[in-house]
Order: C-alpha cells, then structure tokens, then sequence
C-alpha cells in the first residue's frame, strides 16, 4: 500500500473514524464517526475532497443546515432541529476528517 495513503488511513483510525464498507459507491467512500457521516471522492486510488457532513437517521441522511442562530439537519422530507452539543460534535468529526486526509 502507498505509504501516504497508509499515513492517512493510520490518522483516521487514531480520530476514531470509520470508514463504512460494502456500500457499492464508486465514486466516493464514506466515512462516518457518533451517527454521522461524510462523502470521500474517490481520486486515482486515493482521497479527493470531503463533502459536507450529516446526521445518519432511519429517514435518511441529513446534512447540517442554518436558519438564523439555529442548526437544523435537513433531509428529503425531514428536518431535526440540531443540540448545541449535536453541532460541536458534527464540527469536531467534520475537522478530524478533513485533518487526517491532508
């Protein structure tokens, strides 16, 4: 294995981060860490940009939204209004993410 990627796979891992199997994305891989998730394109073999984060439900995936002062996580069809430690958390996994794969 390329020892960039390697790095890069050893810093995810330390954050606690996962990357989610067998979803048959070609395009991307997906990262995910406390209920909630991230797009990884896949380039040449290896990482390309991290899309926005969301909150994985049973409804779907929701990413975090704002109106005003408040967080919501908005799906299709669905919105939950987002906790204060819900959008400290989504911003710490969102940080780590993009951290371990420069």
């Amino acid at each position: 294995m390329d020892p960039v990627i390697l790095e890069k796979l050893e810093r995810i891992l330390a954050a606690k981060i996962e990357l989610v199997p067998d979803l048959n994305i070609a395009t991307h891989y997906v990262f995910s860490r406390d209920g909630f998730a991230s797009l990884v394109e896949k380039r040449n073999g290896a990482f390309g940009n991290v899309g926005t984060p969301g909150l994985v439900t049973e409804k779907g995936f929701a990413p975090l939204m704002w109106r005003g002062e408040q967080g919501v996580f908005v799906g299709r069809g669905f919105e939950v209004m987002a906790t204060a430690d819900q959008v400290t958390a989504i911003r710490a996994f969102d940080r780590d993410l993009n951290e371990a794969l420069r």
